[in-house]
Parts: structure tokens; sequence; C-alpha cells
């Protein structure tokens, strides 16, 4: 059997690659369920600056984890939602939001609303 030409890849690594920063992680978590605006979004995540927002929405487009329309108006109107991929991370995002409430519970610190 030939050799495959691609190389092979730890799926964690692959994991920790594609949403190792966290502005992605909020970025995801912030469209678990809905799509939004560049805006909501922004505020969503404490008025993040753009620039910082636009490339990690970038890169989470060019991974196709989130999907971008953009509707021909004036002025233009952008909307995020997450793809195939993007829910598919939903079940982890609630293993990390649960593991986190037990831990702020056994630290006796509260938890607020994310």
């Amino acid at each position: 059997m030939p050799e495959s030409k691609i190389p092979s890849k730890c799926p964690v690594e692959l994991f920790c690659e594609v949403m190792g920063s966290r502005w992605k992680i909020l970025i995801v978590w912030n469209l678990k369920d809905r799509t939004l605006r560049f805006t909501a979004l922004q505020k969503k995540m404490h008025n993040v600056n753009s620039k910082t927002i636009t490339t990690h929405l970038r890169e989470l487009e060019n991974l196709k984890i989130i999907s971008r329309v953009m509707y021909p108006e004036v002025p233009p109107r952008v909307e995020y939602s997450l793809t195939e991929y993007g829910k598919g991370l939903l079940p982890v995002f609630g293993a990390m939001r649960s593991w986190g409430l037990q831990y702020l519970e056994s630290e006796g610190i509260p938890a607020k609303k994310c």
C-alpha cells in the first residue's frame, strides 16, 4: 500500500490549533444559539477591538467553523453563524462550562452568566 503524502496529525493538537485563542472560543460561544451581526458580537465580547475580532472571524471562516453572510445593502449587513463543524464543538464547550461551574462552586466563587 503506498504511503500517504498527507502528514498525520494528532486530533488534540488540531483542536488546540483551531481553538487555541480565547477570542475564537468566545466567538463560538456567543454564536452557539444565534446568528449575530458584527456589532452585536463585539458588544457580547465586551468591546474587544474590531481588528482582533475581524482577524479571528476570518480564521474561523477559513476553517469552516463559522459562516459569514453579507447582504448587499447600504450600509452592508454581515451576519455570522456556526456551521455544522462549529456546532460540533458545542458539546465540548458544554463540558468546559460544566467543569468551570464545578470548580467555581468548590472554591466558593460566584459564577456569572456568560
